[in-house]
């Protein structure tokens, strides 16, 4: 929807992202209510952008170093508060002995729908063990609230609560899977311990060094988690769905100059998503998002693991380690989250919904629609509740009449209108513009 000044994606796995830049703003929105807010700013001659993130109820920001990779734009999460050398040690190195921990998550819902997928280690032999389990189980529990939310707003909340069983052919996240993540998290905190050392001296952020650019370029099959959901290509040229909590691993470098590198699926929930053990092609920018989830995900449990440290079985943190982080230099400059983030993404959820509405209205005045009595226009307006997703061609060309062009690019046709174009993933309408 290029002419409303907004970008409105469906995604394989049924969730819309809408984004819109609104002056020196870009405002993203998914479905269920969250998304950020995102403006820009410098400090000490470099840009930043600040994103205020709302997710159920809950505001929170971080910060991103933007620069360019093979010709894309990319944004690096840049940590805003560091720890000290000693605790990145003590998070990195093994513990003394193995400790067991309780989480608490018996009885929640989200642990119920992925029990199947996701099985939490039964001790742990380091903090990067440990935040290995806190990471999968924080998207896990993200991905369920969201699915959750998005069923409330479509069927209201009694609905909501009947989420489907996982897909059979799901493929879990194993034991060694999981310990590949854990040798991952290993290397991304020795990331971030080498970045606190240069951010002490006021250095800038490097993507050589901390960014995806460093992990498509030394020559190790790192792991990634996805923190969102993404559609991808498998080696048959088919696309497929990676949600929240899937786990992929690094074939090798990209070709020189390439946007996109290649990936196996190491864990997958089945259904629309990418098999397990496939082939896909993944865009620099979504794995540039997807590292930066992890180390998100690891700078929250580094504060939970500090917090609750001699507690639950945890190792008592040595003194040297106890320290309190530090406040980044240019985060404490940083001008202050927004105010009504909550606001601006509910009113971008709302206008992308008029948006879609008003494309389908205009598409069904168009040759091939029955006409409505006494309308001048030859046609009726679609009800408000008229949902084209998951509809089939031939409901398409009924309501719409054939269109004046279709794209067949093999898995993906695309029907274009007059004033509309309707994307077809296995028959089915995936996307409306």
């Amino acid at each position: 929807m290029a002419s409303r000044g907004m970008d409105v994606h469906h995604g394989l796995s049924g969730n819309r992202r809408v984004e819109v830049v609104r002056g020196d703003r870009r405002i993203v929105a998914e479905r269920g209510g969250r998304g950020y807010v995102q403006r820009p700013y410098r400090y000490g001659g470099r840009e930043y952008a600040h994103r205020t993130y709302y997710y159920h109820g809950r505001a929170y920001d971080h910060f991103y170093h933007g620069y360019p990779y093979h010709g894309v734009y990319v944004q690096m999460y840049t940590p805003a508060f560091y720890y000290r050398p000693a605790f990145y040690g003590w998070a990195y190195n093994p513990w003394v002995a193995p400790v067991p921990y309780a989480w608490g998550w018996a009885g929640n819902p989200w642990y119920g729908y992925y029990g199947a997928y996701f099985t939490p280690y039964p001790v742990y032999p380091s903090a990067s063990v440990w935040l290995t389990d806190y990471m999968i189980s924080t998207t896990l529990m993200a991905a369920y609230q969201a699915r959750v939310d998005a069923a409330a707003v479509a069927a209201g909340a009694a609905a909501a609560q009947a989420q489907p069983a996982p897909a059979p052919d799901a493929v879990a996240l194993t034991p060694e899977v999981k310990n590949m993540i854990a040798e991952e998290v290993k290397r991304q905190l020795a990331v971030a311990n080498a970045e606190s050392q240069a951010a002490a001296q006021n250095a800038a952020p490097n993507p050589a060094l901390s960014g995806v650019q460093a992990m498509l370029s030394d020559n190790v099959q790192h792991v990634f988690v996805a923190g969102r959901d993404v559609d991808v290509v498998d080696a048959a040229g088919a696309e497929c769905a990676i949600s929240e909590g899937d786990a992929l691993q690094l074939k090798g470098p990209p070709a020189a100059g390439a946007t996109a590198a290649t990936l196996v699926v190491l864990s997958s929930k089945g259904g629309p998503e990418c098999k397990g053990g496939a082939t896909v092609t993944v865009q620099v920018a979504d794995l540039q998002d997807m590292q930066n989830h992890m180390r998100e995900t690891i700078d929250q449990g580094m504060s939970e693991l500090q917090t609750k440290q001699g507690k639950g079985g945890l190792p008592t943190l040595p003194a040297s380690a106890a320290a309190q982080p530090v406040k980044a230099a240019f985060a404490a400059d940083a001008p202050g989250p927004e105010q009504d983030v909550a606001t601006q993404i509910s009113q971008q959820t709302q206008e992308a919904d008029k948006a879609e509405q008003e494309v389908l209205s205009q598409a069904l005045q168009g040759p091939g629609s029955a006409p409505a009595a006494g309308s001048d226009q030859g046609t009726a307006a679609p009800p408000a509740e008229f949902d084209p997703l998951g509809k089939s061609v031939d409901e398409i060309t009924a309501m719409f009449g054939q269109p004046k062009n279709i794209l067949d690019l093999g898995p993906k046709k695309i029907f274009v209108y007059k004033d509309m174009k309707v994307t077809f993933k296995a028959g089915k309408v995936t996307d409306v513009q």
